[in-house]
């Protein structure tokens, strides 16, 4: 698979797989199971270990540049995660405004670039 492939593959299946899960957490109705806050904590976890575990594996075929791949890497899928999220607000799939989605979710989703680019730091400092 394509380098670029695998990046954009990797950043839809880092959206794909807390959503997924989410669903174990809310009812028919979109009721939160438990609270709205683990729910949150919930698909964050997930998130961040998908995409450490997409990141080491992405990193394996890399050979120089790591610092510059964690960005690249980080930076992209950060905004696939926020089209896609920004794309379920406007469709009404997740009920907020946008000023709320990025206060209460996007703003956490910058872990995304800090764990890719700290990985690519800490590959370059192996070399």
């Amino acid at each position: 698979m394509n380098k670029y492939a695998k990046i954009v593959l990797f950043g839809l299946v880092i959206w794909v797989v807390p959503f997924l899960v989410g669903f174990l957490f809310v009812d028919k109705e979109g009721n939160f199971i438990i609270s709205e806050t683990f729910f949150k904590t919930i698909m964050i976890v997930i998130g961040s270990l998908v995409g450490v575990i997409l990141a080491v594996k992405y990193f394996k075929g890399i050979r120089a540049d790591f610092v510059k791949e964690g960005i690249i890497i980080g930076i992209i899928w950060l905004i696939i995660n926020w089209i896609i999220d920004l794309i379920m607000v406007s469709v009404g799939f997740f009920p907020m405004t946008v000023g709320k989605y990025f206060t209460d979710v996007g703003l956490r989703l910058l872990g995304i670039p800090m764990f890719t680019i700290g990985l690519g730091y800490a590959l370059k400092q192996k070399k």
